[in-house]
């Protein structure tokens, strides 16, 4: 285990009320770590830096396909990105160097799950 995945579960998987994340290097273009078992696609991932980049406004209209299930937009900005479905949701902070993704599912509370993102 890196670093980075350390800090995943550290921080968000130890909380109860995030299912699985990853981190995404925006330069890079690739998931640089993943909790145990969660793996991105690299589509998704791209989609993820370039929604940040260019496409919020649809975003915020029509949600987001992730790993084959559409989210729908709760909220959206240039840092943060916040979407859930009926099975659970999925926050995607960005910061300068990498997008940070975590899920939720039902039964874990979304307030948890954003604030111990928001904090990392």
């Amino acid at each position: 285990m890196n670093q980075l995945q350390a800090l995943l579960n550290d921080s968000l998987i130890r909380t109860k009320h995030v299912e699985n994340a990853a981190i995404i290097d925006i330069r890079e273009r690739k998931v640089c770590a993943s909790t145990f078992g969660f793996n991105v696609p690299p589509e998704n991932a791209l989609d993820l830096i370039y929604t940040f980049c260019k496409n919020l406004v649809q975003v915020r209209r029509g949600g987001l396909y992730f790993k084959e299930k559409h989210y729908k937009c709760v909220r959206a900005d240039e840092h943060s990105i916040y979407l859930q479905n009926p099975d659970g949701g999925l926050i995607v902070v960005k910061t300068k160097t990498f997008i940070l993704i975590a899920t939720y599912r039902v039964g874990m509370y979304p307030s948890v799950c954003v604030e111990a993102v928001e904090k990392l």
